[in-house]
């Protein structure tokens, strides 16, 4: 590449939580710059995970956290062309990668859900995902599995 990478800017932590995960998982979910109206979203559908939560000793965005974790994948699978052929290489994933494609997987499986708003359908992903079910734990599963049978490719490795 010709020009340096571009540094990492800063994020402010969101003003109910203090936590940087947080606006980072709200700019992600942001359309058409609306910050606050994600904003809103996400404290609702906290607040709905915080009514229907079962376990008692967690909080609503221990809850998400642990979700987020559910759906992080450890691997991935590149494309790789050798000899006129292309390959599926496994490889790990680095670890702001690994968030941020969990967080891509959560706010997208939530919108293809059939609830009412969007806080009601990320609140039901989320609760979904914290128990290891779910469509977005469905895709990290299938991911592995990938990764898995082209394990044999690994020597191709770049």
């Amino acid at each position: 590449m010709r020009k340096r990478q571009a540094k990492k800017r800063p994020l402010l932590p969101d003003p109910r939580f203090n936590d940087q995960l947080v606006t980072r998982f709200v700019n992600m979910m942001m359309w058409d710059g609306k910050k606050s109206v994600a904003f809103s979203v996400f404290y609702d559908a906290i607040d709905i995970v915080d009514a229907k939560k079962t376990d008692e000793e967690k909080t609503a965005l221990e809850l998400w956290k642990d979700a987020l974790s559910n759906v992080m994948p450890h691997v991935e699978v590149r494309s790789r062309r050798v000899g006129g052929a292309t390959f599926q290489i496994p490889m790990q994933i680095r670890p702001d990668r690994k968030i941020s494609t969990a967080m891509k997987w959560l706010i997208s499986y939530s919108r293809k859900r059939n609830e009412k708003g969007m806080s009601q359908k990320l609140a039901a992903e989320i609760l979904a995902a914290a128990k290891e079910e779910g469509a977005a734990v469905k895709k990290r599963v299938d991911t592995h599995k990938m990764a898995e049978a082209n394990k044999a490719f690994s020597h191709f490795r770049f």
